[in-house]
């Protein structure tokens, strides 16, 4: 089902405060489900976009009894901790950013290596893979040998630029509680992001931007959170629309959103 994100015509001070009335009065997503299954997630957990001539806007509603977050360094595995995460397709390529209660921040662009070629758009200073932090990723969490380099991705393999930054990308993080504090329970935590058209251009992929009434482009919008269970330990993969197996980089599988204006 797509969503319609709608256009802003009131200045968002990027700083977590999701009390806004701008937010307050976006329509937020369902809550989130099972990456897999489709079944309804633990903890609640919600999200809106909005966007103007400057922006795209993204929220997120967490509740967590007991909010984490260890990791302060940039691009840190993020993953490896509790955290929210978006994707945006971008056709031949596309762009994975995750975040903690601690507003530390992960960014990575990928683009398929079918179309990394000699002569193409992205065969650019930007992304030469001799100068740039890049590497080869074939998917998640694949150990099968016929496929161990190639993923399990019709599409093959992609190159990861670690090092790639989202151009003037704005975020901010308000924990309603107390953050890494398991004597006494907290509400969970908020965040609220800003990503500048201007940096969009590689994932625009032809689509004007900022976009028109009616455009269509797709954004994965995710959360992981680690449960303990008894003496063990495992990460669950939430998301608005469900990939039917734990895989976050699947851009057909992204909520489709509309771009409308009212």
């Amino acid at each position: 089902m797509s969503y319609a994100i709608r256009r802003n015509s009131q200045p968002i001070v990027i700083d977590g405060n999701l009390d806004k009335p701008v937010w307050q009065d976006a329509e937020k997503s369902p809550r989130f489900v099972d990456m897999a299954t489709g079944e309804a997630a633990i903890f609640d957990t919600r999200s809106a976009a909005l966007w103007d001539d400057d922006n795209l806007y993204i929220a997120f509603w967490v509740d967590e009894p007991y909010p984490s977050a260890k990791l302060t360094e940039r691009d840190s595995t993020i993953f490896s901790e509790n955290d929210v995460e978006i994707f945006i397709d971008g056709g031949d390529c596309y762009y994975e950013f995750e975040i903690n209660a601690l507003n530390t921040i992960y960014e990575v662009l990928f683009i398929w290596r079918d179309a990394y070629q000699r002569g193409s758009r992205f065969d650019v200073p930007e992304f030469d893979l001799f100068s740039r932090k890049a590497l080869s990723f074939g998917g998640n969490f694949d150990r099968d040998e016929r496929s161990f380099w190639w993923g399990t991705h019709p599409r093959g393999p992609r190159w990861a630029f670690l090092d790639w930054d989202f151009p003037g990308i704005q975020t901010a993080v308000q924990v309603q509680g107390t953050l890494n504090d398991r004597s006494t329970p907290s509400k969970g935590w908020t965040v609220e992001m800003a990503l500048p058209w201007r940096g969009m251009s590689w994932l625009a992929n032809g689509r004007p931007i900022p976009p028109q009434h009616g455009d269509e482009w797709k954004i994965f919008f995710g959360r992981f959170e680690k449960l303990g269970i008894g003496a063990q330990e495992v990460t669950a993969a939430w998301c608005w629309s469900p990939h039917g197996t734990y895989d976050t980089h699947m851009p057909e599988k992204f909520t489709p959103v509309r771009f409308v204006r009212d």
